[in-house]
């Protein structure tokens, strides 16, 4: 039986002209302190990437967000075809690059290679091929996790969570769905089931175990609203599914960081040296 509530998905609700606006912002923003006026994005054609591009193309305007996508054997043609069609609507400048060649002599050196280190390694091509397009387009990587997935840990570390920025990092995998309905991205993203196409027939709700719905109300009153485990369990919730969420996020916390240093001196990278207002003109 599903655990979603009705009344904590209406507080999951966001003001999308407001999100829409502050993200448009943050990004025209940080490429700009970058000294840098371009970006480059992996289009998967699921709703992250695709919902990531239209706020770029916003900020930067469409002819400086170099889109590309990168499609291994076994990819759905529907992905394709549907990163494509952002392509179209946006009026982005792309590439197709297939990592079909790249990604089989690693799987034919360890044939009893899992489903999931294979998706790892297809994850970690793709970012290396993003890095290196960036350099002659000249432009920043383009994040396309949201909130649950990076609280979660439903990521490859230096692969989809290798980026310059994170715009949806902050909007839950719900949140990112009304968002997009907002931005007008095409309504066949918006209803299939999310997916990282990194084998047939992979789902990310059928790997996690549980639904986005489920999950998003769970972390929004784990994280935003603070509460503990058993007020989550008095709003309905089982004490398994709350618990091994928890437990999720926990031992996940290490992909959200970047590696921590090991303080010696007084003014410590990533401790006590942290803010451009530091620096000395």
């Amino acid at each position: 039986m599903s655990q979603a509530n009705t009344s904590i998905a209406e507080r999951l609700k966001i003001n999308t002209n407001l999100a829409r606006t502050i993200l448009v912002g943050f990004i025209a923003d940080q490429i700009a302190k970058a000294g840098m006026k371009r970006a480059v994005i992996g289009l998967s054609g699921g709703l992250d990437s695709a919902v990531s591009a239209y706020l770029t193309a916003e900020a930067l305007g469409p002819e400086n967000l170099l889109a590309i996508r990168m499609p291994y054997k076994t990819s759905s043609p529907d992905s394709l075809n549907d990163a494509d069609a952002v392509i179209k609507a946006l009026g982005l400048p792309s590439m197709t690059i297939p990592i079909t060649e790249m990604a089989d002599p690693l799987f034919a050196r360890f044939p009893d290679m899992s489903e999931r280190r294979k998706g790892n390694v297809m994850a970690r091509l793709r970012m290396t091929i993003l890095y290196d397009q960036s350099v002659p387009w000249g432009g920043l990587v383009m994040g396309t996790s949201n909130k649950t997935e990076l609280l979660l840990g439903y990521s490859t570390i230096y692969g989809d969570s290798g980026v310059a920025l994170q715009p949806i990092g902050d909007l839950y995998k719900t949140q990112v769905r009304e968002l997009a309905a907002a931005l007008g991205v095409p309504e066949q993203i918006i209803k299939k089931p999310p997916s990282a196409d990194l084998w047939q027939g992979q789902t990310d709700e059928g790997e996690l175990g549980f639904t986005y719905a489920e999950v998003d109300q769970l972390l929004y009153l784990l994280v935003d609203e603070r509460y503990t485990i058993d007020e989550v369990v008095a709003e309905g919730f089982t004490r398994e599914f709350a618990e091994d969420v928890w437990r999720r996020v926990k031992s996940n916390h290490y992909k959200r960081t970047m590696p921590n240093i090991a303080k010696l001196s007084q003014r410590t990278i990533g401790h006590d040296f942290l803010y451009l207002r530091d620096w000395t003109t």
